[in-house]
Parts: structure tokens; C-alpha cells; sequence
């Protein structure tokens, strides 16, 4: 399952420029109330643009109103607020990313006037299907189960009478939108495009549906590079000022950057009460939440004597209940108990696999469900996430532990978690904080980064002069299956021999910081370019050529040769030497003493 990661929402009002059936719709569906971008944080000229009429890609169904995580000019020092955070958000999973990838190359040869960028589809497939349900998706690209929108059948949505026979709906009375992209029948019926090349068109595959999106905006000659156009090709998807500055959002946070995570794996929307949107599923995921549910609700009261919760009670003049709320749901005779006490039990939220390599980021986040007996979720409730076991990974900004309000969902997700530089398992627990519940232990694993081979940079001879100090450095390049590997912890031994790996007690060596002779030399890493360059080599009097070992996790070995050459006779004749090689009276003017104070006849 892929996890939800929770989050702080910006909400506001809903506009008056919003098109009626989008209200009606949010309504019905029983999503989050339209969220309204401050002026000030607004793209310019977005809520300028009024909303044209006319059909839309997806019958103005309704749509996810997250907004990308709020990001200030500094970030902040400590967790973020509720969960929150947007690196897990930036996370695309890897065929949906692909496939909005491939549909902008495509576009650009196809009509590269329209400037169309990846980021806009990926900005719509986050609202319209959360990334096609955080990419639960197969090999080929096709969703896993169907999404389907409402019914339009005009209750609560636009009034769309069947146009496709139910062939890619299921529905022959009426269309409901299709797919990751959310298409209505009609409009895939002339838009609908085969992304995948495997001879079919299926608003259900993520391919098909993010190629024909492109060619859907980038229609009547839009140049998306130009706001305007910008602007109307998003409209013309979903006739909505809110949907504008939702997309808008989105399209802006994925510009900033965003990587790939697996398949399945994706973030999805979090603040939802009903799972009507997805009809299709059953069963709601939040159906043990009260006041959830699968249905859509009635709009009005068309049955007095029925039993809609929101009816009046016949003969109340009021209309309301003469009996006190109970305790600890509103009621004002007793407090009632805090939302941790309410707990009965701590549930993995989706956490995936804890695994990281030293020195990085965990892409995956803890997360819990708290829920009380009856099954329901419990907000407000306070969890707390603790490190354990001997490791140095911390959460973000070094602390050992966190503590996390649940939302409205009971969920409650942990600060990033980042590994150390030491390697192996360790848990993160999470507990409810005032209680003696279990608590939830999540395994998880820092490992080693590894190189499996290593090579020199230059082929460069390495030799040096007896006393001298080598003219060029050691500089080698780690690999792991064939990319550069960066961050590798790196050994260098000057050895005895190819089948001795004792450390040489003599020949060339570095020097510590001491000035002494050191001879093997651990802590060294790679760069981000899996580059290392060693220090300085020394040579000590001892002439001949000796072996540098140089290792690292993963299997990766270098043994580089070293030749060290005796140091040259000085050809200068010492003060002493020519002391004492004073010439006799009975010396030829042509004898000389050499520097060896042997006499040496010349010619």
C-alpha cells in the first residue's frame, strides 16, 4: 500500500468565480472544501483569469484541492509541522513519471510551438488521481483497479447522459471521468491517444492518457510558455478558478524539482472523508472514520420522515435534539477524555522499506494510524517516534525522538530520518505519549556505500628519487556497476608485496600530521564524483619499487606501483675533499685529487 503522507492544508473559501457545478460537486463528493491560494502566493494573473464555459476534459468533475507543502525563503531548523514534507511530496513514481516524460518529448516534435511541460501533466495527474493512486500501476502502464469519477447524473454534478455505451465507464445510463487523467468518455472518444505504442487507446493507462492530456492543452495553437494560454489550456481540463491555482501550485513545487520512487509508492491525498471520488474501490479507506462514507449524501432534506442526520425533529421548534451531547463528544457537563486517551492501538500507516545508505536521507517516513476500540481514527492524538539501538541516524535536525499530533485521519507521519555514517539496523518506535499501549517498531537498515571497482585517473608513471617526495598524487575513481559511486569509505596501505597485504615497514609512506611516517590511511571517501585524490608520498633512502593498496566496500581494489630510484652521487667535490688534496712539489701541474681523494691522471 502506498503510504499517505499527512500534512497541514491551506483552506479558504471558494471563490465566486467557481463554477457552480464544481461547488456541487466537492459537495456531493465530500472532499475538502476548495482550497483558496492567498492573493500574494497566487501565479499572477491567475485569479484574473475567469473560468470560460463550455465542455471540459472531465465534465468539471470533482478533484483533490491539496496544495504542495507551504515552503519559506529559510527552512525550518525543526520537524515539520503535522508530518509535513515536501521532499516525500516530490517523490513521482517512476512510470507515471516516465510516461509524463515521454509524452512532453513527443509533444515536442509534434508540435513544439505548444512548449508543453512534463511538470504541468504531472501537476494535473496530482490532482485529478494523486499520481494514478501513488503509480499503482502495471508494467505496461495500466491502472491496477479502475478510477472512476461520480455519476454524472446532474445530483451534485454536471448532467452528462451516457456516450459511450459503458464501454470505458462500466456505466450505459451515464459518463463518469476515466482513468489517471480523469477524461470523460466523449472527450477521450476524439482526444484519446496510445502512448504505450501496443495499438490500443485506454484511458486507463497512464501513457495513453498523459500523451492525449498533452495534445488535449497544447490545442487551438496554445503556447504554454505564454500565461495566458497557460491559463486556458488548464481551464479547458476543468472549468474551475480554484483548479487553476491548484494546478498552478503543483506546477510551480514540481519545477522546483522532483525524483523518482517505485511504483506504488507515490504520496496520496490524506485530508479526505469519503472515497466517492473513486467509487469504483468499495469500500472507503476512511470508512472507519465517523461521519465517513461511501454514499453520496443527500443534498437537501427530501425526506422529512426519513432519517437524515441532518433533518429536523418534527415538533422541535428548534429543530434540534433536546438531549445533552455526551461527554467527550462536544457535550459542556463533563471534559471528556483527551484524544491520546481515547487511543486503543497504534497501526502502520504504509510504511514501506527503512533502508538508506550512510550518510543519506530515508525516502521512506514512519507513519502510524492511531484508532480507537470501536476502529474509528483518533485525531489530535499525540504519538511519539523514537530512535533505538546502537546507530548514529537521527531525524531531521538531529534529534533522537519527535512527537507528532495525528490529523484527521489518526495519522501521524515522522520527520525525516537521516542515516549517520555508521552502518547496520536499529528501530524507530512509535508510541502513544501518556500511555502504556504497545508501541509499533519499524526495522530499519543503514548500509555501507560500496564500489565494486576502482581505477586510476591517469595512466602516469608514479616514481620519485630515494629522500624525495613523489611529484604527482594518487588520484582513483570508484565505480558501483558502472556509475560513479560517491561518499565510498576508502583504505590506502602501502603493502609488503601482491601476496602479502603487511603494512611495508619501509619504502614510500604519507605523513600524519605529526610529520612522521604513517603508511596506511583509513577515512577517506569519494567524492560526489566518486573521485578520491590521496595525499602526498614520501620516499624514505631505500631504492626499489613497492605496492599502494588501495580498498573499498563492495569489492573495489586498486594496487598501484611505486618505483623508487636511488638518489644521484653528488658530482660537487666536498670543502674536505679538496683540503686535502694540496698539491706536492713533486706533482705534474697536470695531476688532480678526485672528489674520492684518489689521485686521477689526466690526458
Amino acid at each position: 500500500m502506498a503510504p499517505v503522507i499527512g500534512r497541514r492544508l491551506r483552506r479558504g473559501a471558494v471563490t465566486t468565480a467557481v463554477a457552480a457545478a464544481a461547488v456541487a460537486a466537492l459537495a456531493a463528493s465530500g472532499a475538502p472544501g476548495a482550497v483558496g491560494i492567498p492573493r500574494d502566493e497566487r501565479a499572477a494573473g491567475a485569479a484574473d483569469t475567469p473560468p470560460p464555459s463550455g465542455d471540459s476534459a472531465t465534465g468539471n468533475s470533482p478533484y483533490y484541492t491539496d496544495l504542495p507543502p507551504l515552503q519559506s525563503p529559510v527552512p525550518p531548523t525543526g520537524a515539520p509541522p503535522n508530518g509535513g514534507d515536501k521532499e516525500a511530496e516530490a517523490g513521482l513514481p517512476a512510470t507515471v513519471l516516465d510516461a509524463y516524460k515521454k509524452a512532453e518529448s513527443e509533444l515536442a516534435g509534434a508540435k513544439p510551438g505548444c512548449h508543453l511541460p512534463w511538470q504541468l501533466l504531472a501537476a494535473i495527474g496530482k490532482v485529478e488521481s494523486g499520481q494514478a493512486r501513488g503509480g499503482r500501476v502495471d508494467a505496461n502502464g495500466t491502472t491496477l483497479t479502475p478510477i472512476l469519477g461520480p455519476v454524472l447524473n446532474g445530483d451534485g454534478f454536471a448532467k452528462i447522459t451516457d456516450t459511450d455505451n459503458g464501454a470505458y465507464d462500466g456505466d450505459t445510463t451515464h459518463d463518469r471521468a476515466v482513468g489517471p487523467m480523469q477524461f470523460i468518455p466523449s472527450t477521450w472518444a476524439t482526444s484519446g491517444r496510445d502512448g504505450n505504442n501496443d495499438g490500443k487507446k485506454d484511458p486507463n493507462n497512464i501513457y495513453d492518457a498523459a500523451l492525449a492530456a498533452g495534445y488535449y492543452l497544447c490545442a487551438n495553437d496554445r503556447d504554454l510558455a505564454v500565461e495566458t494560454d497557460l491559463h486556458q489550456a488548464i481551464l479547458s481540463y476543468n472549468r474551475s478558478t480554484e483548479y487553476l491555482n491548484t494546478v498552478l501550485s503543483w506546477l510551480e513545487y514540481y519545477r522546483k524539482g522532483t525524483h523518482e520512487v517505485p511504483d506504488g509508492k507515490g504520496v496520496l491525498p490524506d485530508d479526505r472523508s469519503s472515497d466517492t471520488r473513486f467509487p469504483s474501490t468499495g469500500t472507503s479507506p476512511n470508512s472507519k472514520h465517523p461521519g465517513s462514507s461511501s454514499q453520496k449524501p443527500n443534498p437537501g432534506n427530501k425526506n422529512p420522515g426519513g432519517k437524515n442526520p441532518g433533518d429536523k425533529n418534527p415538533g422541535k421548534g428548534d429543530g434540534g435534539s433536546t438531549k445533552p451531547k455526551p461527554p467527550g463528544d462536544g457535550g459542556t457537563e463533563k471534559p471528556g477524555p483527551s484524544p491520546s486517551d481515547r487511543v486503543d492501538a497504534l497501526a502502520n500507516a504504509g510504511t514501506g522499506d527503512l533502508v538508506a545508505k550512510t550518510g543519506d536521507a530515508f525516502t521512506e517516513r514512519v507513519a502510524v494510524r492511531a484508532e480507537a476500540k470501536s476502529g474509528a481514527f483518533v485525531a489530535k492524538a499525540k504519538v511519539k517516534f523514537t530512535v533505538v539501538g546502537d546507530t548514529d541516524a537521527r531525524f531531521e535536525g538531529g534529534a533522537k525522538s519527535a512527537t507528532v499530533t495525528t490529523g484527521i485521519t489518526g495519522k501521524a507521519t515522522a520527520p525525516v530520518l537521516e542515516a549517520g555514517q555508521k552502518s547496520g539496523d536499529f528501530v524507530v518506535r512509535a508510541t502513544v505519549v501518556g500511555r502504556s499501549l504497545p508501541g509499533v517498531d519499524f526495522e530499519a537498515q543503514v548500509v555501507a556505500r560500496q564500489a565494486d571497482a576502482l581505477a586510476r585517473t591517469s595512466d602516469k608513471e608514479l616514481t620519485c628519487e630515494a629522500g624525495k617526495e613523489f611529484a604527482d598524487q594518487v588520484e582513483v575513481k570508484a565505480t558501483y556497476k558502472g556509475k560513479a559511486a560517491d561518499g565510498v569509505a576508502t583504505t590506502a596501505t602501502l603493502v609488503k608485496s601482491a601476496t602479502d597485504a603487511t603494512v611495508n615497514d619501509k619504502g614510500p609512506y604519507f605523513k600524519g600530521a605529526d610529520g612522521k611516517p604513517v603508511r596506511t590511511l583509513k577515512g577517506l571517501k569519494t567524492d560526489a564524483n566518486g573521485v578520491l585524490k590521496l595525499p602526498k608520498l614520501y620516499a624514505d633512502d631505500a631504492a626499489g619499487t613497492y605496492l599502494l593498496r588501495i580498498t573499498t566496500p563492495g569489492g573495489g581494489a586498486l594496487t598501484v606501483e611505486l618505483k623508487v630510484s636511488a638518489a644521484e652521487p653528488d658530482a660537487t667535490p666536498s670543502p674536505s675533499a679538496s683540503s686535502s688534496a694540496s698539491p706536492s712539489p713533486s706533482a705534474s701541474p697536470s695531476t688532480s685529487t678526485s672528489a674520492s681523494g684518489s689521485p686521477s691522471q689526466s690526458s
